[in-house]
């Protein structure tokens, strides 16, 4: 088992012609918009046909661990802008890693306070993360912001020694200069995996209206 990132998942869904798979995004999507409505945000309204998306991560999936690497990365970047990374010893769970669990427990981040299995971040400028309840039943229990994500992305960049442009965006030299290190099982391949994976998710969901689903 592992993690998917999916963007345009309505439309595919809808491409397929699998009523199911339709009816069960749109459940969701209702409870999503109940609880953003009790928070005073704007409804996220799921475009049913998406412009072609073209990530230029080839791999868009990857064991959930691959994401605690990069959580681990973002929060020794919070906590000392100086630091850059180095790759987590052999043996050593990034998810136990102190702090990671100390900059969780601020609740101030869209990357580290979301499930890394399943969830939603919507294309809606919001700075906190929406805490659902259980009765929301809302997988994952958390809603994160597309643009809060990419500015936490943006934010750890440096210290992975990811070169964005003066303009805040990423090259397609730098992009491919990240996917073929993960090829290469660079020593920060995870790292790079995860990061490149979740910068283009979020590129996609501001460019095309649709959410980043965790699946």
């Amino acid at each position: 088992m592992g993690l998917a990132i999916e963007v345009g998942y309505l439309a595919e869904a809808l491409a397929e012609d699998d009523p199911e798979w339709v009816e069960g995004f749109e459940s969701t999507l209702a409870a999503v918009n109940r609880v953003l409505a009790a928070e005073r945000l704007p409804r996220h309204v799921e475009p049913r046909t998406a412009p072609t998306l073209a990530s230029r991560c080839s791999i868009t999936g990857f064991p959930y661990s691959t994401l605690h690497y990069l959580r681990r990365a973002y929060a020794h970047r919070v906590a000392d802008p100086a630091w850059t990374v180095s790759a987590a010893p052999d043996g050593v769970d990034p998810a136990d890693d102190r702090e990671v669990e100390a900059q969780t427990e601020r609740f101030e981040s869209h990357l580290l306070c979301h499930s890394d299995c399943e969830g939603w971040y919507l294309p809606i400028d919001f700075p906190q993360v929406v805490f659902a309840s259980e009765d929301d039943d809302i997988p994952g229990g958390m809603l994160g912001s597309t643009q809060r994500l990419r500015a936490e992305l943006a934010l750890v960049a440096p210290a992975l020694g990811i070169a964005l442009q003066a303009d805040g965006e990423l090259s397609d030299a730098e992009a491919k200069r990240l996917d073929d290190a993960v090829g290469d099982e660079h020593p920060l391949w995870r790292e790079f995996l995860a990061w490149l994976a979740l910068w283009e998710a979020a590129r996609l969901s501001l460019a095309s209206g649709c959410a980043i689903v965790f699946c």
